[in-house]
């Protein structure tokens, strides 16, 4: 039976929702649209959502495995671009742009304009929302699309999957790897850290708060508190009135924060391939530090950018080489939950 205060953090929980979709709806005007395909959605498609910033090194390898796993359309805002992104994405013909010149922090790091998207497109569809340096992966992937996952998961009640975001890098420096557009990243960056993760279970929005990586490793040893967040709920069946609270950490209402099962039985779960690490990210550090719009305490993380632009190298002993879902699963970083 539920508490008075279950009842009260419930009540206030609701409101804090109805203020999210407010809060977006009064920045529809700050986007404008470029390219807008999206009459040719069906019924049925599996939507990606995106907002994007100079990441032409890795779009066109972003939305051709997106494509692959069964994406039919991408609703993507641009957040002035300057490298021709964003002239590249208005002629993708799977693609709907809009752009931005507004503040990426001020926007809830993105989610306010995606908000907007999702709620006029993105109802009734099973939405994947993404950072472009992401790449979503799940048991069976090589053989079975988005729309037998989704199928699958609507069978049995289930209205999202959860996600690990594992950071892949290179053996060597960072900025010493060789990559061109469209290439495979996984070949660029393919060793990742298998065994430091921690997992919470946050009692207020009663999602799972997952920190470890090489990053947590290599930037944030003297206070892990301060590591990323790995653990996301990226795709979801999505419905007009749902609302992320931080990015895709996590989301309101808050049962679909539940990508764990507490029956006895494994959820389905995926991992968010992570590529940030690609040989441009020494130049992207610099201009992030000096934007400061990726943080909500920029200043916190000086000592963070200035890492990166020094050129480091996150191997070690202990890294393990990418080969596949299968490796991932038994790694325990990922589950099928049922689903063969």
């Amino acid at each position: 039976m539920a508490t008075g205060q279950d009842l009260w953090t419930a009540y206030k929980l609701r409101w804090r929702r109805r203020r999210l979709l407010l809060r977006s709806l009064r920045k529809r005007a700050q986007l404008r649209p470029v390219r807008d395909r999206t009459g040719t959605i069906r019924p049925g498609d599996v939507l990606g959502f995106a907002t994007v910033r100079n990441e032409g090194l890795r779009l066109s390898q972003f939305l051709d495995h997106h494509r692959a796993l069964g994406v039919a359309h991408f609703l993507i805002v641009d957040n002035d671009s300057t490298d021709g992104s964003a002239a590249w994405l208005a002629d993708q013909p799977d693609v709907s742009l809009w752009s931005t010149p507004h503040g990426y922090k001020a926007s809830r790091f993105g989610v306010d304009w995606l908000t907007v998207l999702l709620r006029r497109y993105g109802h009734g569809h099973w939405c994947l929302t993404l950072d472009a340096d992401e790449l979503l992966i799940y048991a069976h992937h090589d053989t079975r699309d988005l729309r037998a996952l989704t199928d699958w998961l609507d069978l049995r009640g289930r209205r999202m999957m959860g996600a690990l975001m594992l950071d892949l890098y290179p053996r060597g420096a960072l900025g010493q790897t060789a990559y061109r557009a469209g290439e495979d990243p996984t070949r660029a960056l393919p060793y990742f850290d298998a065994g430091n993760y921690v997992a919470t279970r946050q009692p207020k929005l009663q999602n799972l708060w997952v920190q470890g990586g090489p990053r947590a490793r290599a930037f944030f040893s003297a206070d892990p508190r301060r590591a990323p967040t790995l653990s996301k709920v990226p795709l979801v069946n999505w419905h007009r009135s749902y609302a992320y609270v931080s990015s895709t950490h996590t989301l309101l209402p808050r049962h679909l924060n539940h990508v764990y099962d507490d029956t006895g039985t494994e959820a389905p779960s995926g991992v968010l391939l992570h590529t940030k690490f690609l040989p441009n990210i020494l130049t992207k550090s610099a201009e992030e530090k000096g934007r400061k719009e990726h943080f909500e305490n920029s200043d916190l993380y000086e000592g963070y950018y200035d890492a990166l632009i020094g050129d480091p190298t996150l191997w070690c002993d202990q890294s393990t080489r990418y080969a596949g879902w299968q490796q991932l699963e038994s790694l325990g970083l990922m589950s099928r939950g049922g689903w063969v």
